[in-house]
């Protein structure tokens, strides 16, 4: 940290203020907040002395030196506001660096320590689907599949949202069988989420199939996906919420790759398949390119390819999986979440990648 030379936390939604602790970074070269939501008083010596008003536009309210065009501070005692932003300073650090402990305790302790056990998220027994819904069920409680019902579309189908005759909402994924692939997703995402029961998975309720028509019934997820809380302009996710989903989406992977029977490989990680429920839990969802690792093995090959910009290496160029390549897929989706930027995004091209943006 001593040694940073380059900081853009531009377009962030970040609140708080600007630590007065980072006059001492004297290697600091480029910063810039411009367009967050911060507030108090803007460092004005050691780097801050070559920066201009371009790094702080568009902010709540800061203020201080005339040069960075804020206006100046109430005059208050320095030594008592310093104090006051050091500890809120050091707050913020503890409670993350206690949080990115936790999540590396659990995952190793999950790993290496409870290889035959359970996690407290998790319930193994099998879940037989009741009774299918009818086609025509279905049709009534989606409104005709109505487009002010729809919520999303993806590579095999669309999503609405339903209200059942018990007056449950829910999500009815339906397939869309002239696409390529269609079929085998519907029989893998039924063979799968019918097994997996996790605090972190989307659930099944029941499923509608015929040879004319496939569709899952699913929870319904009220805060929609984690893509759209980071790149909407009417949704925000302070530090804090976005440490806590990730918390949430790798207790997921936990599970699926280290306390079901079979190991299983999601393989189309990304924010869009993380679902907010009510009180902002992510739920993992869309297990259509999803693969289960035989037993005694930990690779396995696909030829169907996930999204670019989350695939390993050896995904994308031999069509190899295993679960590391989940793991790759998290880190780039965890720089992503932070970051607020695709990894596929434009600004990216063969000799920049998110991956080396954000280390370099």
């Amino acid at each position: 940290m001593v040694s940073l030379e380059s900081l853009d936390l531009s377009h962030n939604f970040l609140f708080g203020s600007v630590p007065m602790s980072m006059e001492n970074l004297r290697y600091l070269r480029h910063f810039n907040v411009s367009f967050n939501n911060l507030i108090g008083e803007v460092p004005s010596r050691g780097p801050f002395i070559n920066f201009t008003a371009e790094s702080f536009i568009a902010n709540q309210a800061l203020c201080g030196a005339q040069r960075f065009h804020v206006p100046p501070c109430p005059h208050i005692s320095a030594h008592r506001s310093r104090t006051k932003k050091v500890r809120q300073t050091i707050y913020i650090l503890l409670g993350m660096i206690i949080a990115m402990g936790v999540l590396s305790f659990g995952f190793f302790y999950l790993r290496y320590g409870k290889k035959d056990g359970l996690s407290s998220g998790a319930n193994l027994s099998l879940v037989v689907m009741p009774e299918r819904i009818s086609y025509f069920e279905l049709l009534k409680a989606t409104n005709g599949y109505s487009e002010s019902n729809l919520l999303g579309t993806g590579s095999f189908g669309s999503v609405y949202r339903g209200t059942l005759d018990d007056g449950r909402v829910v999500a009815a994924k339906v397939f869309n069988l002239q696409v390529e692939g269609a079929f085998r997703s519907f029989d893998v995402e039924c063979e799968v989420l019918r097994n997996l029961r996790h605090r972190n998975l989307t659930g099944v309720i029941t499923s509608c199939s015929n040879p004319e028509f496939k569709a899952l019934v699913l929870e319904f997820m009220p805060n929609g996906s984690l893509e759209k809380w980071l790149y909407s302009h009417s949704y925000f996710l302070d530090l804090m919420q976005r440490l806590d989903i990730l918390i949430d989406v790798a207790c997921a992977l936990q599970y699926l790759h280290c306390e079901y029977s079979t190991p299983v490989i999601h393989c189309d990680l990304k924010p869009s398949n993380v679902l907010l429920d009510q009180d902002m839990v992510a739920h993992l969802s869309d297990f259509g390119l999803t693969k289960l690792l035989a037993e005694d093995n930990s690779i396995t090959h696909t030829e169907t390819l996930a999204t670019l910009g989350y695939l390993a290496p050896e995904y994308g160029l031999e069509g190899l999986v295993s679960t590391k390549c989940d793991t790759y897929s998290f880190g780039i989706m965890m720089m992503e979440v932070f970051t607020r930027t695709k990894p596929n995004s434009e600004m990216f091209g063969e000799n920049l990648s998110l991956k080396s943006w954000v280390t370099n």
